[in-house]
């Protein structure tokens, strides 16, 4: 049986404060490293492929 779920907390005060300035500070990357980070993924999921049996 599965377990409650928790109501999720209100952030206020300096909590609320860190959070936006967090969420305001998303780095950006590069199209480049995008593209090599994607690329590396789809490497992963191939190889994993390998080893998965899918059955329908």
């Amino acid at each position: 049986m599965a377990r409650p779920i928790k109501e999720t907390p209100i952030l206020t005060d300096d909590d609320a404060e860190r959070f936006v300035e967090r969420a305001e500070k998303v780095e950006k990357m590069s199209k480049e490293t995008r593209a090599a980070n994607r690329a590396k993924f789809l490497e992963r999921v191939a190889e994993a492929n390998k080893h998965i049996e899918w059955s329908c």
